[in-house]
């Protein structure tokens, strides 16, 4: 059986699920719409399939219908039903609209600019092992932002960051000892 063949039979097995209710199913449909995975790409059935997923709470949905208010995906782009889409998925535990969430808060988008609350919801991400907001918890650690500066914080964060293979924290390690701030082991 051919790639195409085994993606039509997938959205056609998650098409009957999404039909009889199923969140999960309907997620994966709309993704499938988003991605062209088995069905002709449709960005309008897309968000119909995540926003039905995400209404019943499904916090990967949640997440989606953020990212794709956030860029503007078979929808108008509104920074503002991002934020509402990331807290509700972040509320659940959702490490990725957790950091999302921190960075409508770091960049004012969406949402008042709020450096304590960016700082809020990148731990509780970073905490998971998100990567991107332990990079993020990083530098606002190294510049202050919303927390006091702490390069030992920092270089704490940056590190569990960079042994995930995150570039941006593995330069800004390499900036910090640079300047010679922190305490690096030899």
């Amino acid at each position: 059986m051919s790639v195409a063949t085994e993606d039509q039979k997938a959205a056609s097995l998650a098409r009957l699920a999404a039909e009889g209710g199923d969140a999960s199913a309907q997620y994966r449909l709309g993704v499938m719409y988003a991605n062209g995975d088995g069905v002709v790409q449709d960005y309008a059935q897309a968000v119909a399939w995540v926003r039905k997923a995400a209404e019943q709470g499904y916090a990967a949905a949640q997440y989606g219908l953020g990212v794709m208010y956030v860029k503007g995906l078979g929808l108008r782009q509104d920074d503002a039903q991002a934020v509402g889409w990331f807290r509700k998925a972040a509320e659940q535990g959702d490490s990725a609209a957790q950091h999302n969430l921190g960075v409508c808060y770091e960049k004012g988008q969406g949402v008042a600019q709020n450096d304590v609350e960016a700082v809020r919801w990148y731990r509780k991400a970073a905490e998971q092992g998100n990567a991107f907001a332990q990079d993020n918890l990083g530098y606002m650690y190294e510049h202050g932002r919303g927390v006091a500066r702490d390069d030992a914080l920092a270089i704490s964060w940056y590190s569990k960051a960079a042994e995930q293979g995150d570039e941006l924290a593995q330069n800004s390690l390499r900036k910090m000892k640079a300047a010679g701030r922190g305490h690096f082991s030899p």
